[in-house]
């Protein structure tokens, strides 16, 4: 290896891992909570498709970081 080369780390440290798992997961899991609700509880001429792709590309957003995170606390490396 070049002596001017740095090694690769990661912009968060490691300690952090278990808790953004833990956080992202249980606020990915809230917005997919609500986004369910918001389906069950309006009916079909008044729900907004608008609001529907966001709320599920935030929860899609929020439990993908925070599997990943997962997989990074258990030794997973992707």
């Amino acid at each position: 290896m070049a002596p001017s080369a740095k090694p690769i780390t990661s912009p968060v440290p490691e300690s952090l891992y278990p808790t953004l798992s833990v956080l992202l997961l249980a606020v990915g899991l809230i917005v997919t909570a609500s986004f369910f609700i918001y389906a069950a509880t309006s009916s079909r001429k008044s729900r907004s498709l608008a609001k529907e792709l966001i709320t599920g590309a935030v929860a899609s957003v929020f439990l993908g970081f925070g599997s990943l995170f997962l997989l990074l606390s258990t030794g997973v490396y992707v």
